[in-house]
């Protein structure tokens, strides 16, 4: 069964290996993208959106839809192109959106969904400021989506922004806490498994062989050279946002725990942090009444192997 998903991104170079993977594998379907604010600016979200969609030739059936550009906290977005690339493309430039295709059609969002009731997935893989904002405008309306699959999160392991958070929830804490107080369905793709699903060199050559991957190479290259650099133990680039796009259609892929999880808004190191209350007495006939969610913690590296790579170069691994 093919698996409809919305995608909220900031269109970086993992989002971007993620919406590939998906445009390659015929269980999922991306019928949307929401372009945020959050490796780059919006602008640059939008403008790398459509150039994968031209390039892979997928435009068609898949909308495009402008989100935030600034948090919840009202802060001036701080932009990360050490890691991700001037453009989010790592040294590649995409062409310019053109002015009619730039255009405030956010409350189109609403017209998807109930288009696709109840079996429409939100992939969160960026800062969390549009899907809140969702949930603040339309909250019964949200209802009718089947799910929520959303990067983020450091559960005692550590962050990548401060000792202990990681970096879509740091980026607007209050938005991640409005979303995870008023989704359901909810699964937390957090960095323990996200930091686990690297793609080494040697995968990132095998897989450009096939030449339907056109600019994977080099966006993965660019990204191993940033993470090579801060931490020379690493053995290859990890690939947060495009394990949560294949936790939508791989069960067996992660090991989960439901625990109730909060986020620390207030600034300074704990910012953002996410916090879930382990405590065997926490889920009780009491607390049931409060939102509960779905925190991935253990991942089967092999299954994530042989899953990308077969679904990266067509060809069967095993």
């Amino acid at each position: 069964m093919v698996q409809k998903v919305l995608v909220f991104g900031d269109i970086g170079i993992d989002d971007t290996v993620g919406l590939i993977y998906s445009y390659f594998n015929d269980e999922i379907d991306v019928v949307g993208v929401v372009a945020d604010y959050g490796n780059i600016a919006r602008e640059k979200a939008l403008a790398n959106v459509h150039y994968i969609r031209d390039l892979y030739n997928v435009a068609e059936g898949v909308e495009v839809f402008g989100g935030a550009e600034i948090p919840m906290t009202g802060e001036t977005p701080e932009f990360f192109p050490e890691i991700h690339g001037e453009y989010g493309l790592g040294p590649i430039i995409p062409p310019k959106v053109e002015d009619g295709e730039v255009i405030e059609n956010f409350f189109g969002i609403i017209d998807l969904i109930e288009k696709h009731q109840d079996e429409l997935i939100i992939v969160n893989i960026g800062r969390l400021t549009s899907l809140a904002t969702m949930f603040i405008l339309y909250q019964e309306r949200m209802l009718n989506v089947k799910g929520f699959y959303i990067m983020g999160g450091a559960f005692w392991v550590p962050g990548n922004v401060t000792a202990v958070s990681e970096a879509n929830f740091y980026g607007d804490p209050i938005a991640a806490q409005i979303v995870l107080k008023y989704a359901h369905n909810v699964t937390i793709i957090p960095l323990n498994v996200t930091s686990q699903a690297i793609a080494t060199p040697r995968m990132v050559d095998y897989i450009d062989m096939a030449d339907e991957t056109k600019i994977i190479k080099t966006l993965l290259d660019y990204y191993y050279d940033f993470y090579k650099e801060r931490n020379p133990n690493i053995q290859g680039s990890p690939l947060h946002d495009v394990l949560t796009l294949m936790a939508v259609i791989n069960e067996d892929m992660l090991g989960y725990q439901t625990l109730p999880v909060q986020i620390v808004e207030k600034n300074g190191i704990v910012r953002g942090q996410s916090i879930a209350d382990i405590r065997p007495y926490a889920v009780t006939e009491e607390t049931e009444k409060k939102k509960l969610h779905r925190i991935a913690f253990e991942l089967d590296y092999k299954k994530f192997y042989t899953n990308f790579m077969t679904v990266m170069t067509g060809q069967q691994f095993e």
